[in-house]
């Protein structure tokens, strides 16, 4: 079945500017100062259309930091459904991934995929600038392709 016309140019206007929210559910800040790099000036995220938003209702990507525990599971699940569909879910850091250095905490369930589903895993402890536009990048070329 063929797409319409407004179906199409929706899809490509939505590929071609991506919104990230950026959500920390308790990490050391060493992944969200890279993710906060990442969005400068510096690596100009801006030439593939990614911007920061602060509201989840209008945030295509969800780049998630830090181990999920008690208090910030419902948090994240409620972002999560709040964002409109296509999602893209992406873990960044060791800590977002697997619980990291805090797996084994009391309160701490793991990582960001025990909460809500996930798309992308950026290990690196803390990730790299480069990869999570790698990874951002990557996910575009895959929502286009399918």
């Amino acid at each position: 079945m063929k797409k319409s016309v407004i179906a199409r140019i929706k899809e490509w206007a939505r590929l071609n500017s991506l919104w990230v929210l950026h959500f920390n559910s308790g990490a050391c800040n060493g992944c969200d100062i890279e993710i906060l790099d990442a969005l400068t000036p510096r690596y100009d995220v801006e030439r593939f259309g990614i911007r920061l938003k602060a509201s989840p209702r209008h945030a295509d990507v969800l780049l998630a930091s830090g181990p999920v525990n008690h208090q910030s599971a419902a948090r994240l699940k409620r972002i999560y459904d709040q964002m409109p569909d296509p999602k893209i879910v992406i873990a960044v850091g060791t800590c977002a991934c697997s619980g990291g250095v805090f797996r084994g905490c009391y309160n701490i369930h793991s990582g960001i995929d025990s909460a809500v589903p996930v798309d992308a895993y950026i290990t690196g402890c803390p990730v790299k600038p480069e990869a999570i536009i790698d990874a951002v990048a990557k996910l575009i070329n895959k929502v286009k392709a399918a």
